[in-house]
């Protein structure tokens, strides 16, 4: 019988067990098996959720930085022809000239840089990523606020909470359940690529917290008419903070601090 494999502490390591929750993560990255995507996968690990990824896919990239798996997982998928295991920082990539997506199983303390290089991807398509739950329900507004890369990325991608995973199917089993995260690049984007210094700028303005509020931060470096104008046309009150400005209504500010 073969050892089990030590969890790596720096590689912040919480192996999926459950078969169920695989499959399900598996459906949710790919939707339509017809389409037959490149799919790379992020820390197969053992290989839980590239067994049920593999049949959906036209090809398969599974990463893997742990060099002690790599073996196991080219013996579990040499059969499987669409499957190359790539064994790396899947961080260290560059990513394909084709369309792709991205799945996987993300290692909870390199979520942030994880997500940084998706978005960076000029030709991403999607990204499906198991996090910890309270990292994807901040990124996709659950808990009824907003961070500022959501704001500023919602322009081009759809964030999305799409599921939850418990922590008891980990191994080991870490301190706080997991929650499905789906990032869709925006087939039309929602501003042209001309506008986004320009929604930079106010966004990173807005989440300067210079003031206090919103409001207070914005009129650093608009007139207070002007902004009153926009806060009535995207229907917010003036001592609404930050956070609580969902993606929409700062696109109605934009059309009016910016756009106009």
């Amino acid at each position: 019988m073969a050892r089990p494999t030590r969890v790596t502490r720096a590689l912040s390591q919480n192996f999926l067990t459950d078969r169920k929750a695989a499959a399900r993560l598996a459906r949710l990255a790919v939707p339509d098996p017809h389409t037959g995507p490149l799919l790379l996968e992020v820390g197969a690990g053992k290989g839980a959720l590239t067994q049920p990824l593999a049949p959906r896919c036209r090809r398969l990239l599974a990463y893997e930085i742990d060099e002690r798996l790599v073996p196991g997982l080219d013996a579990r998928f040499r059969a499987t022809p669409q499957v190359q295991v790539v064994a790396g920082d899947f961080l260290a990539a560059r990513p394909p000239r084709t369309p792709f997506s991205v799945a996987g199983n993300v290692p909870f303390s390199r979520t942030a840089a994880i997500v940084d290089w998706c978005l960076r991807a000029p030709t991403l398509t999607d990204a499906t990523l198991l996090t910890q739950l309270e990292y994807a329900r901040k990124r996709t507004g659950d808990y009824g606020s907003w961070t500022q890369l959501t704001v500023l990325s919602w322009p081009r991608y759809e964030w999305r909470l799409v599921g939850r995973v418990g922590r008891y199917s980990f191994r080991p089993v870490p301190r706080v359940d997991a929650g499905i995260i789906r990032i869709e690049r925006r087939r039309i984007p929602l501003l042209a690529p001309a506008a986004e210094p320009g929604w930079r700028h106010l966004v990173e303005l807005g989440f300067s917290g210079v003031g206090g509020s919103l409001h207070a931060s914005l009129r650093r470096a608009r007139p207070r008419r002007r902004v009153d104008a926009a806060f009535r046309h995207a229907r917010l009150d003036r001592a609404v903070l930050v956070g609580e400005v969902s993606p929409e209504r700062w696109l109605q500010l934009y059309e009016v601090l910016v756009h106009d």
